[in-house]
């Protein structure tokens, strides 16, 4: 089943979601490709289950689409969840981790990690979508959605937890050889709908981030997917 530009997979529940976007995400690790990894509530499962697929992640290179400026400690910290519920379960680490600074000054953390993105493509862009449709941390209407240059920029919270981030602008996120959204629950049901099958908008972030010469794929559980349209 196809929404704009998207190819969708619905599951009959967020258990399945997660592990089908597991799979896609062992087979990436085990290939070495480059992966930028999400935060929020809902790729935690699918980072235990990809473990669970490929011990081995010593070929691959990992990213962040977006990081809360916190110490990597923190509870609220995107590096923390993949450490604890991916990292700390792998027989063999990433070859390669490019873990965003949330702890130094904003500005600072995304003039360093667009030193280190600079002419790296990412083969494997994972995304979830806010209920106002914001992906990594570009919020609805943000400056940040009209960056043509930067490939990082620091961004203002516009949902909890309300500190500040730093975000790939859309560049990057679209020149990604296969962008995938992982969405579960019946609270983004209107999201998706809008971000997947509505037109281009930057009042919904997630309708204009497509892969510009790759695959972008949703993975949504059947309550996520209840207001598309066959």
């Amino acid at each position: 089943m196809r929404a704009r530009d998207v190819e969708l997979i619905v599951t009959g529940d967020e258990e399945s979601a997660a592990k089908r976007v597991a799979e896609i995400l062992a087979e990436s690790a085990r290939g070495g490709d480059e992966i930028a990894l999400t935060g929020g509530s809902t790729p935690g499962r699918a980072y235990e289950l990809a473990a669970e697929l490929e011990p081995d992640w010593s070929a691959a290179g990992v990213w962040w689409g977006d990081e809360r400026c916190v110490p990597p400690d923190d509870e609220r910290s995107n590096f923390g969840l993949a450490r604890d519920t991916l990292f700390a379960k792998l027989e063999a680490q990433p070859g390669r981790v490019h873990r965003i600074r949330g702890e130094d000054d904003p500005a600072a953390a995304a003039a360093l990690y667009e030193r280190e993105l600079r002419g790296t493509t990412l083969d494997l862009v994972l995304l979830g979508l806010g209920p106002d449709g914001h992906v990594a941390s570009l919020f609805p209407n943000a400056p940040e959605l009209a960056e043509t240059e930067r490939l990082a920029l620091p961004a203002e919270p516009k949902l909890e937890p309300f500190v500040e981030r730093v975000t790939l602008t859309p560049p990057p996120l679209r020149s990604g050889r296969r962008i995938v959204f992982l969405v579960a629950g019946e609270q983004k049901a209107e999201a998706v709908a809008a971000a997947l099958a509505g037109p281009p908008d930057p009042a919904v972030p997630g309708s204009v981030i497509r892969a510009e010469s790759g695959e972008t794929l949703a993975v949504l559980d059947q309550n996520a997917a209840s207001r598309l349209r066959d």
